[in-house]
C-alpha cells in the first residue's frame, strides 16, 4: 500500500529519535531518505536506514556532532561534520552555498569528518530549486573498483551530480556514479533477486559478474573505460583530498566496519545563473534548448528523455499518490520500529517478520 511523503518521513524519523539523533536531524535525514525514494533513487533510500541505525549503535555515527563551519571566505566554507550524519552535514553545506552564492555569486562549500550522504542528486537540486546552477562531488564510503590498469580497488563509485534551473518545469538534473553500477543498485537487485547486467562486475581476471550474491566478490567498473578512471579519481582527489578527508586507502567501507568515523569528505559549487547575462533571458534559452532536445526524433517509440525527467515524474506523482516501499525494506522498519517501541507507521497494522534485516547491506 502506497503511503505519504510525511507519513514515512515521521516514521523514519522516530527510528533514528529512538537511537538519540536530535529531533531536527532526525528530521533532515529522513527527509532525503525519503526523498530519495520518491524521485526513484531506491538504492539510496529507506534501504540505507537499518544499515545507519546499526552503525550508530555500533558508535561509528555521532549523533551528537558539534556541526559547525571553518575556513570560511565570502565565497568559500568547509562544515566540519564531527562525524554526524551525513545528510545533515550535506544539507547544510548546501544551505550555506545557496547563501553565498546569491550574495556574491559564486561559493564552493566541502565537508570533511562526514559520513554517507545518499542520493547525490538532491543536494545541487535544492540549489537549483533556489536559482543557482550546482555541482556535487563525493567520495564513496567503500572503494570497489581498481584503477585502471591496475589490480587493487582503491576507488569507489564516487559520484557526480549537476543540477541547472529553467524557467518552468523542473531543473536538469544529472546524478551519476563514476561506476557502470552503484553499491545501492547493487543492493536493489540482490533484494529483487534479479541478477545483474554484464558490465557491473567483474572478477580478478576481468570475467563478469552477474549472480548479486558475489557481488563482494567482484570489482566495479568505470563508465567509459580510462576515461571514468579518471573521473572517479578526480572526484576523489576534489572532495576528499581537498578537505583532508578519506582517499584511497583511507575510506573506510562503512558496510564492514561499524566503528570507526569515515571522515567522508563532500564538495559543493554553487553559482547564480544570471552571472554573464540577465537571468530571465538565460532561463528561456535554458528551457528553449532542454525542450528541442526532448523534441528530437526518438530512435524507438517514447520520447528522448533527459537526466532529472524520470526522477521529477517520479516525485509529483508519488507526492501526489504515495509511495509504496519495497515489502522486506518497510517490514524490516516497522519490526525495527517494534523492538524500539517507535508508534507503528499509520495504516501498516500487519507487518509479517521480515525473513532479514530490511536495510541490505
Amino acid at each position: 500500500m502506497p503511503f505519504s511523503f510525511d507519513a514515512l518521513v515521521g516514521f523514519t524519523a522516530s527510528l533514528f529519535t529512538a537511537y538519540d539523533v536530535p529531533a531536527e536531524h532526525a528530521e533532515t535525514t529522513a527527509r532525503r531518505l525519503v526523498e530519495a525514494d520518491f524521485r526513484g533513487r531506491a538504492g539510496h533510500g529507506l534501504i540505507r536506514v537499518v544499515p545507519y541505525l546499526d552503525r550508530i549503535a555500533a558508535g561509528g555515527i555521532n549523533v551528537r556532532p558539534d556541526l559547525r563551519v571553518r575556513s570560511e571566505t565570502p565565497v568559500a566554507a568547509q562544515v566540519d561534520a564531527d562525524n554526524g550524519l551525513g545528510q545533515v552535514a550535506v544539507t547544510r553545506a548546501a544551505e550555506i552555498a545557496a547563501e553565498k552564492a546569491l550574495a556574491a555569486g559564486v561559493a564552493v562549500v566541502g565537508t570533511v569528518r562526514s559520513n554517507h550522504a545518499g542520493a547525490a542528486g538532491l543536494y545541487p537540486l535544492m540549489l537549483a530549486e533556489r536559482g543557482l546552477v550546482g555541482l556535487y562531488f563525493a567520495v564513496a564510503n567503500a572503494n570497489g573498483m581498481p584503477p585502471w590498469g591496475g589490480r587493487e580497488p582503491l576507488l569507489g563509485t564516487n559520484p557526480v551530480a549537476v543540477a541547472i534551473p529553467a524557467a518552468g518545469g523542473h531543473p536538469y538534473l544529472l546524478d551519476i556514479a563514476t561506476t557502470a553500477a552503484s553499491h545501492g543498485a547493487i543492493k536493489v537487485a540482490r533484494l529483487a533477486g534479479e541478477p545483474l547486467p554484464v558490465g557491473w562486475l567483474v572478477d580478478a581476471e576481468g570475467a563478469p559478474i552477474t549472480d548479486p550474491h558475489r557481488a563482494d566478490e567482484g570489482l566495479l567498473v568505470p563508465i567509459g573505460g580510462h576515461k571514468g578512471s579518471g573521473l572517479t579519481m578526480a572526484i576523489g582527489l576534489l572532495a576528499g583530498v581537498l578537505n583532508g578527508a578519506a582517499f584511497g586507502r583511507a575510506v573506510v567501507d562503512h558496510r564492514v566496519d561499524t566503528v570507526t568515523p569515515t571522515n567522508t569528505g563532500q564538495l559543493l559549487v554553487a553559482f547564480r545563473v544570471d552571472l554573464f547575462r540577465p537571468l530571465a533571458e538565460v532561463l528561456a534559452d535554458l528551457t528553449g534548448h532542454l525542450d528541442e532536445l526532448r523534441a528530437a526524433d526518438p530512435l524507438r517509440g517514447d520520447a528522448v528523455r533527459l537526466p532529472g525527467d524520470r526522477a521529477a515524474r517520479a516525485w509529483q506523482h508519488h507526492r501526489a499518490h504515495g509511495y509504496d516501499p519495497e515489502p522486506t525494506v518497510l517490514a524490516g522498519l516497522v519490526e525495527r520500529g517494534r523492538r524500539l517501541g517507535v508508534p507503528p507507521l499509520p495504516g501498516y497494522d500487519d507487518v509479517p517478520a521480515p525473513a532479514g534485516e530490511g536495510g541490505v547491506r
